[in-house]
């Protein structure tokens, strides 16, 4: 039984005058999604009639409850009691210095329900509990007073009447507006948000390779919001743009929509591997009420904090901007940060050129002045972030092309900050050099996970010759190849410095590289290969090749984006999920990730290069005067070639034998494989998932004289186009 709470403020005449009409009830039952009440059980409640009277309860086992003798009208029903469980991590949210959460009891049990229908839609079926009485179909932002930190509302095929809260005025502005003299039946919708599963140990897997070129991918879209810029006015924001950084984690995730698209010129669908996780446990966009947050509201010069501004950098628009684009979010175990490649095509080709070496003030050795600048303002940005919400999480940090070399300064700018211990991991994408051997070796202790596709040319530059000043390009920073000393080649300008230490690269490599077979079949192996005519072969294949100099090239600005293999949805982001789908495979079946057939075949073609570049060491005595004066330097160089190609060979050689173990493909979560177990069946669901992908797959036994693969995507030593494409 309820009790009554009168007006004691109000005259002793007016409540006798409307003192409630006897008879007068209301009654009703919060449900999950498989019609238990038990969730909900001992939930406290406050219901208010229409003259503004309150009743207090708590609801029964069954999650029932009941108001009598109340005024004639509807009455509304809210569930407003804050969480004051032992949980710490809700506890934490409600009191943490940025951005308190106003977290309520019935927020933590929506979220520990879960969806009846795998694909999170509300049912289209009347519940039997519910004959005979109304029946809702209700979310957790319905019955409590803040919902800034909430969810969107999804479709409902029985929604609320607002006609009942239009009756009670004032007091039906707040919680769900039941009917009188009737029964209702409200189900509320799990309070769930889907979140993209990533290992937090710092050994590299292939999930984090696949999830994480999706995120670096998505750094290159906008942040979405609406309105963009809040003024003094606006109440709330929303992320309506598909697809946008706000949207994936501000709008559709966080409402369990599996989304795909991470470019707006993606045509196909490419799922991140999702859990289901509690909502308060998502990757967060922080709310916007300016009711509650001070920082929403506009200061003396007009400016206001804002989701976008929080979460998204977006440094370009003024003389001492560096264009740089990046976005970063976090939860409970991670932050993830993700900075954007070159997209701008001359404010970012610029920079791109820029490749004055510079002291890494933060630590040791030169880096690249242009990718320096931007990491700066990235720092920055980071460190703000940060500085609000970092208390122990591993830090996942992730770019592409020209995001790479940011990235990385970034992450080794952040492991070095004084005070700070941050547990850190990079994947880079296709990334060019951003630092001298020097700075290479001061960064050993940062893993660095970096990947390189088949031909990609982006991460044979900038080589040394490079370290020269943007503006000696000539206006529009028409770089042209033509500066290069005749006959020296780019391969041995990229490991020779005859000024100081060489730009250099970083991390521990692995390279997707297709193996084709005859009768079109193709393969594709990720390997380290530890030699330079792997991790530079494009840059390699001119050495072999060229006997004056490189050729003349159009402008560096021209060739941006005319990748094939340096773009993220046409080549790394299919090569990384090829790579998930075969470590899986492998694991599965405990099987090798070489087959004979594919060592047999890259055997044969390294021994090729060995005998190429045999040839080009033994040539060297007839080549032009400008060779033959660093004949010792570049017969060196080869020499150390051949021997890397060796240790490359044993190196593929180890792939034969060894089996997969659930730890290389999904990391830290291999140890809790109940969190697999559920996750893995709703990726499998998606029939892209499924397609029998060849790059995917090993090969068939070995028929009779398939043809020879080749590294480079043509037959070795034959002549092709060599295209430093997109030079970031």
């Amino acid at each position: 039984m309820t009790s009554l709470e009168k007006d004691l403020q109000s005259p002793l005449s007016s409540r006798l005058l409307n003192c409630p009409v006897g008879g007068n009830w209301t009654s009703f039952q919060l449900i999950d999604e498989f019609c238990s009440g038990k969730p909900y059980a001992g939930l406290a409640y406050v219901a208010t009639d229409s003259e503004g009277y309150k009743y207090t309860g708590r609801l029964d086992a069954e999650g029932r409850g009941r108001v009598d003798n109340h005024f004639a009208g509807p009455v509304s029903l809210l569930f407003d009691q804050a969480y004051e469980g032992n949980e710490k991590f809700y506890s934490y949210l409600q009191v943490r210095p940025h951005y308190p959460l106003k977290i309520t009891e019935i927020q933590v049990r929506a979220e520990a329900t879960r969806y009846l229908n795998p694909n999170t839609t509300r049912t289209r079926e009347r519940p039997e509990v519910a004959n005979g009485g109304d029946y809702f179909q209700v979310e957790v932002r319905h019955l409590v007073r803040h919902v800034s930190h909430l969810p969107p509302e999804v479709y409902r095929d029985y929604p609320m009447d607002s006609g009942c809260a239009a009756i009670m005025r004032e007091h039906g502005k707040l919680g769900a507006a039941l009917m009188p003299q009737r029964h209702t039946v409200l189900e509320v919708r799990p309070l769930r948000s889907l979140r993209p599963m990533l290992s937090t140990a710092p050994e590299f897997c292939a999930l984090n390779l696949y999830q994480l070129a999706l995120m670096a991918t998505l750094s290159y879209s906008p942040f979405g919001q609406k309105p963009k810029i809040p003024s003094a006015e606006t109440k709330t924001v929303g992320f309506p743009l598909q697809p946008s950084i706000g949207n994936w984690f501000g709008d559709s995730l966080a409402k369990c929509e599996e989304l795909w698209k991470v470019d707006s010129a993606q045509t196909k669908a490419y799922y991140p591997l999702y859990e289901d996780i509690p909502y308060s446990r998502r990757l967060e966009i922080i709310p916007f009420d300016p009711n509650l947050y001070p920082m929403n509201r506009p200061t003396p010069t007009g400016d206001l904090e804002h989701p976008a501004s929080v979460h998204f950098l977006d440094d370009i628009g003024n003389k001492n901007s560096t264009d740089t684009q990046a976005f970063i979010t976090h939860n409970d175990e991670l932050i993830l940060i993700a900075v954007r490649g070159t997209a701008e095509i001359v404010a970012d080709g610029l920079r791109d050129a820029d490749a004055l070496q510079v002291p890494f003030s933060e630590g040791e050795g030169q880096v690249h002045r242009g990718f320096y600048e931007a990491a700066k303002k990235a720092a920055a940005f980071a460190v703000s972030y940060l500085d609000r919400f970092y208390t122990g999480q591993t830090l996942l940090i992730c770019g592409h092309s020209l995001g790479g070399a940011i990235t990385l300064l970034l992450s080794e700018m952040l492991r070095r900050r004084a005070g700070f211990n941050y547990n850190i991991q990079l994947y880079t994408y296709g990334a060019p050099r951003a630092g001298d051997a020097d700075f290479v070796r001061g960064a050993a202790d940062l893993v660095h996970h970096r990947m390189v596709n088949h031909n990609d040319p982006v991460p044979s530059v900038p080589g040394s010759w490079m370290n020269t000043k943007a503006d000696l390009y000539g206006a529009g920073a028409a770089l042209t190849f033509v500066i290069v000393p005749l006959g020296l080649s780019v391969f041995v300008a990229g490991i020779t410095n005859w000024t100081g230490e060489a730009y250099d690269h970083h991390g521990s490599l692995r390279h997707a590289m297709p193996v084709e077979f005859g009768r079109q079949q193709v393969s594709s192996i990720l390997w380290e290969p530890g030699c330079d005519t792997i991790n530079q072969h494009a840059a390699c294949d001119v050495a072999i090749r060229q006997r004056h100099g490189l050729p003349d090239r159009p402008t560096l600005l021209k060739q941006i984006f005319d990748a094939g293999h340096h773009s993220m949805t046409g080549a790394y982001i299919p090569a990384c999920w090829a790579v998930l789908r075969r470590w899986q495979e492998a694991q599965e079946s405990s099987r090798s990730l070489v087959t004979e057939r594919e060592f047999a075949l890259v055997e044969s073609a390294l021994q090729r290069i060995t005998d190429q570049l045999r040839s080009q060491r033994n040539n060297l005595p007839g080549r032009p005067d400008s060779y033959v004066r660093t004949r010792k330097n570049v017969v060196e160089a080869l020499n150390r070639e051949i021997e890397k190609i060796r240790t490359t060979r044993e190196r593929l050689a180890l792939l034969r034998h060894r089996r997969m173990t659930a730890t290389d493909v999904y990391g830290s979560l291999a140890e809790q494989p109940e969190r697999l177990a559920e996750s893995l069946p709703r990726w499998q669901l998606h029939p892209e998932n499924l397609a029998a992908e060849q790059l995917a797959m090993a090969p068939d036994a070995a028929e009779d004289d398939p043809l020879l693969a080749t590294l480079y995507g043509h037959r070795i030593g034959a002549p092709h186009t060599f295209d430093i494409d997109s030079v970031i």
